[in-house]
């Protein structure tokens, strides 16, 4: 019996040391990747931001941008912090931001100079879906207010490949066979178009984040350790400004590259902060709005996107609000729509009611706002709006940019047949409740439609 007990003893003292050999192993582990990463209690900043040299283990690669030897971006000083941002070389000669530069963005943005980005916006980027899938087109998409802008450049980037891409087929399985160099190409094209039509055709501005800081705090100002890093390059050809933006790519698709930030700034510099004065009026003086302790996009900035000036409104035209003031909407029409659902809808408001400009667009793509949640319907058909027979029974794809869809939502629209409305005297809040906001946005546009989900369970 002692025998047996001894056995015992010696077999749960081999076990014990074998766990704490095995908890040794894994903690020494994640020394390692700790150290790696420079994740460590004693970690410091690799970077210089007030000085030219770049730190022993830097490497700079051809394009100017600079990454610590054999990671793609410079290591982040926390395991819940966002990484930090791919910085370019100051050597590559573009004009450093200065305070007033600076100061203007912030007030154009939030209305003062207190305000920074929260960080929903910093760690948004642009990272299309996985290559060759169902949804190999489109991006992914966090929480947050830079989600309109995100899907904003998601329908110019579905316009590229469907209808101005050269050499390609546009058709729903093209849009499943983009390969990573295509989804690249694209995004460099679309984010360079977007940019060049803010400038008037004329011009576009892009920043991009050096090593060196060039503005320092003041009473008025409150760093945020990357605005005040920004240097801005500007271009005269809309060519020179794709291959500029392919060749820095990853500043505005790396993780923690502050890539929509960084879009944003783009696009005001490119529009110049003149033209931006003249194009808003006294409902928007400013372009993001506080919610939440985060920022919503104005529809000013998502107009700009859209049309290359920053509307405030979504109606045509210039029109008088309720003192008489003249607001600014919309005044031509745009290769991509848009499309709204909400509260605003329901109260019957001329002034929410999206115009003729931003419902018919050139070709049959809408960015859409349901609910304060932005998607994009599109169709393959160029024809659509051109052409009143095609209007009759038609497809239309819906993405939601929600994380559990997989694959595209198909919808048949036909505006012949609307049993959906047998009582003509209902009112809007009952067709509310009875339809999904989806099918209710579709009706803004064709207002008697019968909208059919071909078997998939209506979502969103």
């Amino acid at each position: 019996m002692d025998r047996e007990v001894s056995g015992q003893e010696q077999c749960s003292q081999k076990l014990d040391l074998e766990e704490i050999t095995r908890k040794i192993s894994f903690l020494d582990k994640w020394r390692e990747i700790f150290s790696y990463h420079r994740l460590g209690a004693n970690n410091t900043t690799p970077q210089n931001h007030e000085g030219n040299h770049l730190p022993a283990d830097e490497t700079e690669d051809v394009t100017g941008i600079l990454h610590p030897k054999g990671q793609g971006h410079l290591p982040s000083n926390s395991l819940c912090s966002i990484p930090n941002p791919s910085i370019i070389s100051s050597k590559l000669n573009g004009v450093p931001i200065s305070l007033a530069m600076v100061m203007k963005l912030r007030q154009s943005l939030f209305g003062n100079t207190a305000h920074i980005f929260s960080y929903d916006w910093k760690k948004a980027y642009f990272k299309f879906r996985e290559p060759f899938s169902d949804l190999a087109f489109a991006l992914e998409v966090g929480k947050g207010g830079a989600r309109g802008i995100q899907m904003a450049v998601q329908a110019s980037i579905i316009k590229y490949l469907l209808f101005t891409r050269k050499g390609k087929d546009g058709n729903i399985h093209s849009l499943r066979e983009i390969s990573k160099r295509e989804q690249e190409q694209a995004l460099a094209t679309v984010l360079a178009g977007i940019l060049w039509a803010a400038g008037a055709a004329q011009k576009a501005t892009i920043c991009l984040i050096t090593e060196d800081t060039y503005v320092a705090s003041t009473p008025d100002y409150s760093r945020d350790d990357f605005t005040e890093r920004l240097q801005l390059f500007e271009f005269l050809e809309k060519e020179a400004t794709e291959k500029f933006i392919y060749d820095h790519l990853q500043c505005f698709r790396g993780e923690g590259s502050h890539g929509v930030i960084l879009f944003v700034y783009s696009l005001l510099f490119s529009r110049t902060f003149e033209r931006l004065q003249k194009d808003l009026d006294v409902t928007t003086t400013h372009l993001l709005q506080p919610n939440a302790g985060g920022f919503l996009c104005r529809q000013a900035v998502l107009n700009m996107i859209l049309t290359g000036r920053a509307s405030p409104n979504v109606f045509n035209g210039c029109q008088k609000g309720s003192f008489q003031e003249v607001l600014h909407g919309v005044l031509a029409r745009s290769d991509v729509g848009y499309l709204q659902w909400g509260r605003g809808t329901l109260k019957g408001d001329r002034l929410s009611q999206v115009g003729s400009m931003l419902k018919t667009p050139t070709l049959p793509i809408w960015l859409c706002n349901i609910n304060g949640n932005y998607s994009v319907l599109f169709s393959t058909n160029r024809q659509l709006l051109s052409d009143w027979k095609m209007e009759r029974l038609f497809d239309l794809y819906f993405y939601s940019s929600q994380p559990f869809q997989e694959k595209l939502g198909h919808l048949t629209i036909d505006t012949h047949s609307h049993p959906w409305e047998k009582d003509q005297h209902e009112d809007k809040h009952g067709a509310e409740q009875r339809f999904s906001p989806v099918e209710m946005t579709i009706r803004t546009k064709w207002r008697e439609a019968t909208i059919n989900w071909n078997g998939a369970v209506p979502f969103f």
